[in-house]
């Protein structure tokens, strides 16, 4: 695996533009929440989660018990629908600027995390703009897309020039088996649930190339 990603390409996935690193993972299972699809897309989109923490080792619960649902993703055709959604101005502040400035940029897609005291994941909201290029994804191709960014904080750059999925010779859409490792290996119990240290890099690639526990 070690082959197939060095410490500084792991490095530059959590490395944003302004030049700061971040690595952060969720502190607290996930209980995620889908809103705006038909009940099968639902079951793809919740099957992206279990898949995804059953890679990572990581856990869902039904329910989260301070916030209910601690994920929630959003699938709408204009950003100005979530200005209608009931209280979601109470849980991301700022939200009429947010939208103004996704409008502005004609995205189709944008992530918030919440954070607890220690620094790991508390909260991610995923809103997902059904534009033509996202409507023509697969809904298991959207589904593991945004699941995986959702795994971790990863750079504003992480995945502009590649996906972090890739295709198998069958047309089957997988995690590209790189970033797949890295989740896992930043999911360690050893590690840290959050560093703003660029050495951290390097302790997931460790885990790459080694079982060894931290010494």
């Amino acid at each position: 695996m070690t082959d197939l990603i060095t410490p500084e390409e792991i490095t530059a996935l959590f490395t944003r533009a302004d030049g700061q690193f971040l690595c952060a993972r969720w502190g607290r299972p996930l209980s995620p929440i889908v809103f705006g699809v038909e009940d099968e897309t639902l079951s793809v989109v919740k099957g992206a989660f279990e898949a995804v923490c059953a890679m990572s080792g990581h856990k869902m619960a039904e329910t989260d018990p301070e916030l209910g649902s601690n994920v929630m993703v959003f699938f709408f055709r204009q950003w100005d629908e979530l200005l209608e959604v009931p209280d979601l101005d109470r849980l991301i502040e700022g939200l009429g600027p947010m939208v103004a400035r996704l409008k502005e940029a004609d995205a189709n897609q944008y992530r918030v995390f919440r954070f607890d005291k220690d620094g790991s994941i508390k909260a991610c909201f995923v809103f997902l703009r059904m534009d033509k290029e996202l409507s023509a994804l697969p809904a298991e191709t959207l589904a593991l897309s945004q699941v995986i960014q959702s795994m971790l904080v990863w750079s504003d750059q992480a995945f502009s020039k590649r996906s972090p999925l890739g295709k198998l010779e069958n047309g089957h859409v997988v995690l590209r088996p790189e970033i797949a490792a890295v989740v896992k290996a930043a999911y360690a119990p050893e590690l840290p649930p959050v560093s703003t240290d660029s050495s951290h890099a390097y302790r997931i690639f460790a885990r790459l190339a080694s079982n060894l526990p931290d010494s």
